[in-house]
């Protein structure tokens, strides 16, 4: 499941990370520190949604 979990970790955290720095833009948060925080609150809110995709995979699989 680790290696798994580190393929999806790299897919999942770039989607959010992404998806989040989009919604700061959309809500006019157009300086550094809003999207680099946006990014890294989707880089760590990606390490639990990794774990909980991958285990239901493997439960699944």
């Amino acid at each position: 499941m680790t290696r798994l979990a580190g393929m999806l970790f790299a897919l999942i955290a770039t989607t959010l990370a992404g998806s989040f720095m989009v919604a700061a833009l959309t809500m006019g948060y157009d300086t550094l520190q809003p999207l680099l925080i946006a990014a890294a609150l989707g880089a760590v809110l990606s390490v639990p949604v990794t774990y909980f995709v991958a285990k239901a995979i493997v439960d699944n699989g």
